[in-house]
Formats: structure tokens, C-alpha cells, sequence
């Protein structure tokens, strides 16, 4: 991994920290300035590879980025400038292009030799270059609905090549009752950025061997420094759906109460009633970990868990979770995701012994 590049992404980080565009919430860009530290950049590299071993690049990269979660864009790309290969993006089609607007800005800060091998685009699902993409790529990323990335595995491409795909995943966050609030305010934050739709946001709040009673004072915590915590406007047409999400989950017999300026909807259930809908409804329910475990969605990805002892890590990993981290690191993408170790991928590994 090249040192030029992690010194440019210094350069980057301080001139992030004195600007920000306004095409990125405070909350992602606060998340991007973090993510591209130097000693975060340099851990990616000292984790992959042994002393003994000699990364080159593979070459041509594809990636298809998701819509739902944007964000995700801008880190795919940045991971892949560590290894200089050359990286042809679709953004998603149907989202804000938050991958274009930050190499934009990493360009016009003279940064250019960060994405010069990089090509980002906007255009449909069945565009012909999606096919262009698929053939000329040794590694294929797709990120997407499971038909989404199905699409892209059956494209055309090159004998030999690898591909990796991160299709529609759900994730949780597991509290105790005696959570403190910077538990809560963890919570509040990583499910507040993308609500329900994103595959790292916790679409249900355990209650870990917590009482209904348990959860109403957490909730109601919840409720009390959601402002705080969470500091980014609501518009009217989100406080409206949140409105009636709430009418909705209280008539299917949640307990569900709105967070002030209508933000968000935390409604208390049971792990046997029907999940509440809305895109930004926080279903918080009292269970063992049995009871939690044995209702996990079979795409579970992340669960958000503090502390946990390794009985409990093995008992998640045993039912499906790919990752089991602090409830902050939830959307912490990383070069292992889904399980797989995708970032190492994109190299040749030659053996070196002297």
C-alpha cells in the first residue's frame, strides 16, 4: 500500500475538517473525515497480509454501488485507492451520487492522483455498460437487492475472475436493561443516518433479558435525548409518514410514541408480533437471547452489542450474524464485509521467502 496515498488522504482530512459540501449530512461527513485517518488507512493493509507475502494488483475493479445506502460509495472507493487498481463505479441509479460528489471534491483539492484510475458513472440497470463493465473486470463488487445482484453475477465475465456480492442484509442492536446513555445515544445515532434501510441499521432493539417494563423506560430514554443526539432536519413529508407509522404500529399493538419534531417512531413489542412498517419506526422488544436469536431474519448481518462474552459471539455467529460489533462501529464498512475478506481479493498474492 502506497504511503503517497495515505499522505494525500491526510491532506484530505484536514481540508474536510475546515469544509463541507453541502451535498453530505454533518453525521456522514463527520463519519468520512474518521474514515479516512491515517492509522485506520494503514490497519487495512497491516491486517491483510503476512510477511511473507507480496500484494499486486489484479488490475480492473468493477463495482456497482447500492442506492439505498449511499454513503457506502464514497468508502468502497476510498478503500480501493490503496490498491491501485483501476476501478471503473456505477452509482446507484435511483440515489443521491454521493461517489461522484466526493472524488469531485478530493479533485478539486488538487488531490487528482487519489482517483486517477477511478471512473465513476450514473446510468440504469440495463444499460449496455453494465455488460462493458462485467467483461473487462477481475473483480467484480456489487452491492444491491438480491435480483439486483443476481443480474450482475449472470453478466459475462472473465474466466478466473472473482466476484462479491452484498445483496439485501437486516441488522439488530442488542442493549441490557442498565444501558447508560451514551449506549442510547449510540443507538439513536446509527439508526437515525439511514433508518430501516440500510442493511447496518439496526431494524430492532433488543431488550437483552429486559422486562416490558425495561423497555418502556428505555424507550422513553430514547425518546428524551433523541434531539440531542440525532442533530439534523426533519422535513415535513418524513415527520408526516413518521406520524402515521406511529398510528399504524399502535394499531397493530406496539407501543409506539413519536421522538420530539416527529424524527422517528420507537415502538415496543414482542418478538411475536409483526414487525411495525416505517422507514424510520425502531421496533424495541424484551427478549432472552434465545427468544432473539431463535427470531432472527435469515439474512441477518450485524448485530450492535457491547461487551458481548464469547459463549453469546459464538451462539450469534452460529445463527447467521456476519458481524458482531459496538452498537457505534455498526455502519463501520470495513475490508471484510458479509464475511467475505474482499479487499484482499482484489490482489495477486505472490510468496516471497528470503
Amino acid at each position: 500500500m502506497s504511503e503517497a496515498a495515505i499522505a494525500a488522504w491526510t491532506r484530505v482530512q484536514r481540508a474536510m475538517i475546515r469544509t463541507r459540501p453541502e451535498t453530505f449530512t454533518r453525521d456522514e461527513w463527520a463519519y468520512l473525515i474518521a474514515f479516512v485517518d491515517a492509522d485506520r488507512l494503514r490497519s487495512v493493509a497491516g491486517d491483510a497480509f503476512g510477511a511473507n507475502v507480496l500484494p499486486h494488483p489484479r488490475g480492473h475493479v468493477a463495482v456497482w454501488l447500492p442506492n439505498n445506502v449511499s454513503l457506502l460509495g464514497p468508502l468502497t472507493l476510498i478503500l480501493l485507492t490503496l490498491t491501485g487498481n483501476r476501478v471503473r463505479a456505477k452509482a446507484g441509479s435511483r440515489a443521491e451520487d454521493l461517489a461522484s460528489a466526493f472524488v469531485s471534491f478530493v479533485r478539486e483539492l488538487g488531490e487528482e492522483a487519489l482517483f486517477e484510475k477511478f471512473t465513476v458513472e450514473q446510468f440504469g440497470r440495463d444499460d449496455p455498460r453494465n455488460e462493458e463493465m462485467a467483461a473487462e473486470a477481475d473483480v467484480r463488487i456489487a452491492f444491491g437487492s438480491d435480483e439486483g445482484v443476481r443480474g450482475i453475477e449472470a453478466l459475462p465475465h472473465p474466466l478466473g475472475s472473482s466476484g462479491f456480492y452484498f445483496a439485501d442484509k437486516t441488522s439488530e442492536a442488542w442493549i441490557r436493561p442498565d444501558a447508560d446513555e451514551n449506549e442510547l445515544r449510540a443507538v439513536a445515532k446509527v439508526f437515525a443516518i439511514y433508518g430501516t434501510a440500510g442493511c447496518t441499521s439496526p431494524r430492532r432493539l433488543i431488550v437483552l433479558d429486559g422486562t416490558n417494563e425495561d423497555a418502556l423506560r428505555i424507550r422513553d430514554a430514547l425518546a428524551a435525548l433523541w434531539s440531542a443526539a440525532v442533530r439534523q432536519d426533519v422535513p415535513m413529508h418524513t415527520a408526516s409518514q413518521n406520524v402515521a407509522s406511529a398510528q399504524i404500529a399502535n394499531a397493530m399493538e406496539w407501543q409506539a410514541v413519536l421522538t420530539p419534531r416527529n424524527a422517528a417512531v420507537l415502538a415496543i413489542g414482542t418478538a411475536s408480533l409483526p414487525a411495525p412498517t416505517g422507514a424510520l419506526t425502531l421496533a424495541i422488544v424484551p427478549a432472552s437471547a434465545g427468544e432473539a436469536i431463535a427470531t432472527l431474519p435469515p439474512n441477518i448481518q450485524t448485530i450492535g452489542i457491547e461487551h458481548p462474552d464469547d459463549a453469546l459471539a459464538a451462539r450469534l455467529a452460529a445463527a447467521g450474524a456476519k458481524r458482531i460489533v459496538p452498537i457505534a462501529a455498526m455502519h463501520d464498512f470495513g475490508p471484510i464485509w458479509d464475511g467475505y475478506d474482499w479487499w484482499r481479493q482484489t490482489f495477486t498474492l505472490v510468496e516471497v521467502r528470503r
